[in-house]
């Protein structure tokens, strides 16, 4: 009767549930579907900030201007002292001194606009991360529950967190170096040209060399460092495995036989690891070699150039400055092609789940139910979670206010879908559920959900206060009201008795508190909330007796004049309510308070009959 075997059975998504937060190893990041579409989108989403963003360009045009011209003066102050050393007036240090000064002003104020440049990107990008995480947290709140329950928790995550937070890390440390190091090899070849055509034809006949060389051993080491992360997930899974399950693996001695997996996986891992980085590692030595194969090339033309007259010393000083300015940004552009592909590839993530259809929109003439009586029907109820599984067909029931209705049933019957199709978390396919006559359809779903109240069997408690949980079934209550809703649900007992009482902080598992502490904490947040109508959904089964029993008290003075919906897996905790649905197969089988459905002897009375009066057999061992 568990909620997500109810649901799983019938076709429906498995619910996303709160616990633990699990650890994730990054992995690499697959390749874009469609660089150029979404590499456009996520640029659209820099369009309030079109104005910083040509002081960017600008900024970074100036800066390259002033960095690229800088050997070629330096090349000129050379001349100077070359010219200074042949002549009989000696060396004009003057004219030094004023060329000196221009290339230190040149370079600092390229300087200055550099990190003005990388200042007003980095706003650039951490407001547009932050309008994007907005608009992420903006449509989780209107997607369906549907979509929520299948999609695996993890992927869910980091779309929102991990995926954005890669957007912004790869456009930071690409933008603004791609940015420069394109205007950089623009700028660089064209004061090459200037200098001599020849020798900027030796310069780029080096770059296919490059491009090659990289492609080739990066080719090399993908396999690799996809082994190495795969067999870094599988030593995470063990770790994980083995921390979760460790009290078995004492019990059943198995620590030799774990140690022996995670050795054999971690030297694996070693392996893969150990070739990855080696092979990976080459690249630099590689194009070092390319490098200094072109100076080579460059200074014995350049030398023979010199000694024809063709070309002066300070030419040859400045373009060979100019051959190493121009290969660096090449081999920096390609490095940051995998990063940026990382980046649009999340970037894509994101868009995909920002396209997810969402709910449908509340009515603009919504009705409101006002000071709702807690009259709920369901009339000729048809909902199917898919069309090839069909679950509730034609279901018709009532509930009048401040009755108790308990749900009961085998697996997959539907009892988790009824109080979904109540909260709404969920559309009808056919006919209609209403609150005090009105139909929900029609109300907003923020109004619809205000007057309920529900208690899961799976707790859910946030990182905070003991008092600030109990307060969030009504923000704004009064400390009168949390202790008065403690109170009644025997809470304030065990409360008072933790050193910091209302004050003691929960972490995000509430690993302070028993099982049926926190479920009793999560009666008193709707206890708080005052709701008309009440969901209590396998509220004690996973609880020991004595507290059931104070659950069982705390839920008397809960369902007090309130209308209220119970599944339970224990059928002694609903033998006093008003009506006791018994569904198979989406249907209503059978209803009746407990006497009357013992008395019929039918769906009831076999289930009453396998918890508490079946015989003891008696198993014979061969």
């Amino acid at each position: 009767m568990s909620d997500s075997s109810d649901m799983k059975r019938n076709g429906a998504p498995t619910p996303t549930q709160v616990g633990p937060r699990m650890s994730s190893i990054a992995v690499p990041v697959e390749k874009p579907k469609d660089f150029r579409n979404s590499t456009l989108r996520l640029i659209s989403w820099t369009r309030p900030e079109r104005l910083r963003l040509a002081l960017v360009i600008f900024a970074a045009v100036l800066s390259v201007c002033m960095s690229v011209v800088g050997p070629k003066i330096l090349g000129n102050a050379t001349n100077v002292i070359i010219k200074g050393v042949q002549s009989p007036e000696g060396i004009d240090y003057s004219a030094l001194h004023r060329t000196l000064l221009l290339v230190g002003s040149l370079y600092l104020c390229s300087g200055a606009l550099a990190y003005s440049q990388g200042f007003l990107l980095a706003g650039v990008i951490h407001r547009t991360m932050r309008r994007l995480r907005s608009a992420v947290e903006d449509k989780i709140n209107r997607l369906p529950l549907g979509y929520i329950d299948k999609t695996p928790r993890g992927d869910l995550l980091s779309r929102v967190t991990n995926d954005i937070d890669n957007i912004a890390q790869s456009l930071a440390q690409t933008l603004s170096m791609l940015s420069i190091s394109i205007l950089t090899v623009v700028g660089v070849l064209i004061m090459m040209l200037t200098i001599s055509p020849l020798l900027s034809l030796v310069a780029v006949a080096t770059v296919p060399l490059t491009m090659f060389t990289i492609k080739y051993i990066a080719g090399k080491s993908k396999k690799r460092f996809i082994a190495q992360w795969s067999h870094t997930g599988s030593l995470n899974a063990i770790v994980e495995e083995t921390f979760a399950g460790h009290s078995l693996v004492k019990v059943f001695g198995q620590q030799q036989a774990t140690e022996d997996r995670f050795e054999a996986t971690n030297q694996t891992l070693y392996e893969a690891s150990f070739g990855a980085q080696f092979i990976s590692g080459i690249i630099q030595p590689a194009m070092m070699l390319v490098s200094n194969l072109n100076y080579v090339a460059i200074a014995v033309i350049g030398g023979l150039r010199v000694a024809s007259g063709n070309l002066s010393i300070g030419d040859i000083q400045a373009f060979i400055q100019y051959s190493r300015q121009f290969t660096q940004p090449i081999n920096q552009l390609a490095s940051m092609a995998n990063m940026l592909q990382s980046g649009i590839a999340s970037a894509e993530r994101v868009f995909e789940f920002i396209d997810v259809d969402e709910q449908s929109a509340d009515p603009a003439d919504a009705q409101i139910v006002e000071s709702p009586r807690g009259r709920v029907a369901f009339e000729n109820v048809t909902f199917s979670y898919s069309a090839e599984k069909p679950l509730i067909t034609d279901l018709s029931l009532v509930a009048e206010p401040g009755q108790t209705i308990a749900i009961v049933g085998p697996t997959g019957a539907g009892k988790t879908t009824l109080v979904n199709l109540l909260m709404r978390f969920y559309e009808l396919n056919d006919g209609a559920i209403t609150l005090d006559g009105v139909d929900i359809a029609t109300m907003r779903r923020s109004d619809l959900r205000s007057s309920m109240g529900m208690v899961l069997q799976d707790t859910w408690l946030f990182g905070g206060t003991i008092r600030d949980n109990i307060a969030y079934g009504r923000l704004g209550a009064t400390e009168e009201e949390i202790l008065a809703a403690a109170k009644a649900t025997h809470v304030d007992h065990f409360v008072r008795s933790m050193p910091d009482g209302y004050n003691t902080v929960l972490d995000d598992e509430a690993s302070n508190l028993s099982a049926g502490e926190k479920q009793l904490l999560t009666i008193a947040r709707a206890f708080l909330a005052e709701p008309t109508i009440l969901i209590l959904d396998e509220a004690t089964s996973s609880v020991d007796t004595r507290t059931e029993v104070l659950i069982q008290r705390a839920m008397a003075a809960l369902r007090s004049n309130r209308t209220s919906f119970v599944i339970a897996h224990r059928l002694s905790t609903i033998r006093d309510a008003d009506t006791i649905l018994v569904m198979e197969n989406g249907q209503i089988v059978e209803q009746g308070n407990h006497d009357e459905l013992l008395a019929a002897g039918g769906a009831y009375y076999n289930l009453y009959n396998a918890q508490f009066v079946a015989p003891a057999v008696d198993i014979d061992v061969a």
